[in-house]
C-alpha cells in the first residue's frame, strides 16, 4: 500500500510554476513571464512580439485617461441558424465569457502622443478575430464617427478573416469597410492601418492593407490564403519568410515595420504630419 495518496486537482487549481513560465513560438526559448510583461510581451531572445488583448494593447497606445469606447454593446446574431460540432451561438458565448467582450473588436475615440484619432484594436482570442457582422458595423461606425469629428482612423488588425459562420453576410463586410474608408480618404483624412500577428483572409484582403500608411510588428504573419494552400496551388517551393512582415516589406506590400516599444511614438509623429 502507498505511503502516500496524490491529492486529486480540484477545478481552476494550477500546477505550481503554472503560468509563471511562456514559450516563444519562433526561437522556443522559454521566457519567465514577469520578464516578458516588462518587456511589453516581446521575446528579450529573439525579438518576437507576442500577441497582445485588445485593451491592452489600447493601454499602451492610447495616452492615459483618453479613451472613450464605443457601442460596446453590440453583439452577434445568428441568422443562419449554424451549427458544426457546437452551434454558433454557444461558441460566441464561451468567446464572450473568455475575454469579457461582446465581439472580436473594440474602438473608440482617443489621443495618441496628444494626437486626437479613432482608435480600433483586434481580439484574436475572441472567434479568432473573425470579422463578422457586427464587427464590420463598429469599423464603420468607427469611420463616419472620425469624418464627423474630423480626426484619422488607426486601426490594429489581427485576425484569421470572415467569420465563416455568418456566410455572405461576413464575406460583404469586406466590402462595406472598404467603401466606408474610400468616404474617409474623399475628407482627406488619414487611416493607418497597423498589422500584428496575424492578419489573414478578409481583414488583409480589405481594410487592412487599404491604409495611407501601412504598419507591420516585426515577424508578423500577414497573408490571404495560407502558406499550404498557396505551395499546393502553384506546386512551387515558397521563399523563406514568406507572408512575414520582413518579407512583405522587401516587396513593397507595407510601408515600414515597427517595434512595439515604439509604436506610439510613431502612430502619433505620423497623425501630427498628416494632420499639418
Amino acid at each position: 500500500m502507498a505511503w502516500f495518496k496524490k491529492r486529486p486537482r480540484e477545478e481552476g487549481e494550477k500546477k505550481r510554476g503554472e503560468g509563471l513560465w511562456s514559450k516563444c513560438k519562433l526561437c522556443n526559448e522559454i521566457i519567465y513571464r514577469r520578464e516578458l510583461e516588462r518587456n511589453l510581451e516581446v521575446c528579450p531572445k529573439c525579438g518576437y512580439h507576442f500577441p497582445l488583448p485588445a485593451r491592452k494593447r489600447l493601454a499602451l497606445v492610447v495616452d492615459e485617461g483618453t479613451f472613450e469606447e464605443m457601442d460596446e454593446g453590440l453583439s452577434p446574431l445568428d441568422p443562419l441558424n449554424f451549427k458544426d460540432t457546437k452551434r454558433y451561438t454557444e461558441r460566441v458565448k464561451e468567446a464572450q465569457r473568455a475575454t469579457g467582450l461582446k465581439d472580436a473588436f473594440i474602438y473608440g475615440w482617443g489621443k495618441i502622443e496628444e494626437q486626437p484619432a479613432m482608435v480600433g484594436v483586434f481580439e484574436f482570442s475572441f472567434l479568432g478575430g473573425s470579422l463578422g457582422s457586427v464587427v464590420g458595423e463598429k469599423i464603420c461606425r468607427m469611420i463616419e464617427g472620425a469624418r464627423r469629428r474630423g480626426c484619422g482612423v488607426v486601426i490594429f488588425s489581427s485576425s484569421g478573416g470572415a467569420r465563416m459562420q455568418e456566410g455572405i453576410l461576413s464575406l460583404m463586410q469586406m466590402a462595406k469597410t472598404s467603401a466606408a474608408l474610400s468616404l474617409l480618404r474623399k475628407d482627406r483624412l488619414p487611416y493607418i492601418s497597423v498589422l500584428t500577428d496575424p492578419t489573414t483572409g478578409g481583414v488583409t484582403a480589405s481594410f487592412g492593407m487599404l491604409g495611407d500608411v501601412i504598419i507591420a510588428e516585426p515577424r508578423a504573419l500577414i497573408g490571404f490564403a495560407g502558406s499550404r494552400v498557396i505551395k499546393e496551388t502553384i506546386k512551387q517551393e515558397l521563399p523563406p519568410g514568406f507572408q512575414r512582415a520582413e518579407y512583405l516589406l522587401e516587396h513593397g506590400m507595407v510601408d515600414m515595420i515597427v517595434e512595439r516599444r515604439r509604436l506610439k511614438e510613431v502612430l502619433g509623429r505620423l497623425l501630427d504630419l498628416f494632420y499639418h
